[in-house]
């Protein structure tokens, strides 16, 4: 344990990721494994906000102050068996006072959610479903690559097609549609969890919001 009361813990795929402190107070960073941010719905549905990959805060919420953390506007998931680390956020705040460096890494976290979100809204608002799940995969293979997961252009891909629905407000059968129709012009294979694509700059094509 850490001056920052670091606890490390897993959680089983499918399993509801929850804080372990009474109080809430408490900064969840992932370690390993995928996990996603959910709002689940009156209806049964649900809008997958962000999947999150190790290094990304579970409840960006905890960043600000207690009362926030205690109230988070949505759940968490673990996507696949995940390891997951736990801070004190508290000290961790009051750190972010005395350092700068610890303080701007707080700020960029905050503003990369602001951003994602920004663009999700922009996606399922103007985007037909070719270029919303374009856009997904896009993104997904990006931040893959940043974790230098790829091996020879072959991502790994935990999620099932209800993932990729809940994510992009579609159904699974719509896009079950859609990806065989990418299959079928050659653009990406996706089989036994993992995804090649084959032509990327056609599908920047489809997932562009640009003329």
């Amino acid at each position: 344990m850490s001056a920052l009361g670091q606890i490390f813990f897993t959680v089983a795929a499918g399993r509801e990721i929850r804080p372990r402190s009474k109080s809430g107070d408490e900064l969840l960073v992932l370690c390993s494994g995928w996990a996603f941010r959910h709002v689940q719905l009156s209806n049964g549905g649900r809008q997958i906000l962000k999947f999150l990959f190790p290094g990304d805060v579970v409840f960006s919420e905890t960043l600000l102050s207690q009362a926030e953390a205690s109230h988070p506007s949505y759940s968490a998931k673990a996507l696949t068996d995940i390891q997951l680390c736990s801070f004190s956020a508290g000290e961790l705040r009051e750190k972010c006072r005395s350092y700068e460096i610890a303080a701007q890494t707080l700020l960029q976290m905050l503003t990369e959610d602001v951003r994602t979100a920004y663009e999700l809204v922009t996606v399922l608002g103007q985007h037909a479903a070719e270029g919303r799940i374009a856009h997904l995969l896009l993104s997904l293979m990006r931040r893959v690559s940043q974790q230098a997961l790829a091996v020879d252009r072959r991502y790994p891909f935990p999620l099932r097609q209800q993932h990729v629905a809940d994510a992009v407000g579609l159904t699974p059968v719509h896009v079950s549609r859609v990806l065989t129709s990418f299959r079928d012009r050659g653009l990406l294979t996706l089989s036994d969890g993992m995804l090649v694509f084959h032509d990327l700059a056609q599908l920047d094509r489809i997932a562009s919001l640009q003329s």
